[in-house]
């Protein structure tokens, strides 16, 4: 799940033309985190960033299980 949303997180970043650092700005973090965030190999990220990364590009994130 954290691979999907990585690369949905980048595509979006790309989408609206905003870099890496203006996105941690938004999201009041390190570049290095945000670096970490859309890498999709990496799993150590808390959903909580995963929410702060999605509405400082103005997408909210939704889970479900079904």
């Amino acid at each position: 799940i954290k691979r999907v949303i990585a690369y949905q997180l980048k595509a979006y970043l790309e989408e609206e033309g905003m870099t890496q650092t203006e996105l941690a700005s938004r999201m009041k973090t390190s570049k290095s985190a945000v670096n970490r965030l859309l890498n999709p190999n990496n799993s150590s990220i808390t959903l909580q960033s995963l929410i702060n990364a999605a509405q400082a590009l103005g997408k909210t994130l939704s889970l479900s299980i079904k």
